[in-house]
């Protein structure tokens, strides 16, 4: 079982910068998508950015882009996300996620893993 580790998280001023990062256990992290999602309080988790296999494709919800980059190393079983000009509705505890499902897809059900999370916290 793949084992997801958040980190990176922090509270930070808005406009600022933020670089999370997503290791993973395992063998087999290339033969996998990923993608990160946040949760704010309150509110379901939702999608924010999806990455292919080799990195190649990439796809993000309309309110992160040109702000956000999802990438990846694969030859160190980790997965970021680089968040800029972070605003206050940024604030949420963010997930990666091992993707199973369609590629590209949005939905939670195509994740079959999950990290702890970690909190963003963006003051206004």
């Amino acid at each position: 079982q793949v084992q997801l580790v958040e980190s990176g998280g922090g509270l930070v001023q808005a406009g600022g910068s933020l670089r999370l990062s997503c290791a993973a256990s395992g063998r087999s992290f290339s033969a996998y998508a990923m993608g990160w999602f946040r949760q704010a309080p309150g509110k379901e988790r939702e999608f924010v950015a999806f990455i292919s296999r080799n990195g190649a494709n990439t796809i993000y919800v309309d309110s992160v882009k040109g702000r956000f980059t999802i990438s990846r190393d694969n030859a160190k079983n980790t997965v970021y996300l680089q968040m800029k000009s972070l605003k206050a509705e940024d604030t949420a505890v963010y997930y990666c996620g091992r993707s199973v499902g369609p590629s590209g897809s949005r939905q939670r059900s195509a994740y079959d893993a999950w990290g702890q999370g970690t909190q963003v916290t963006v003051s206004s």
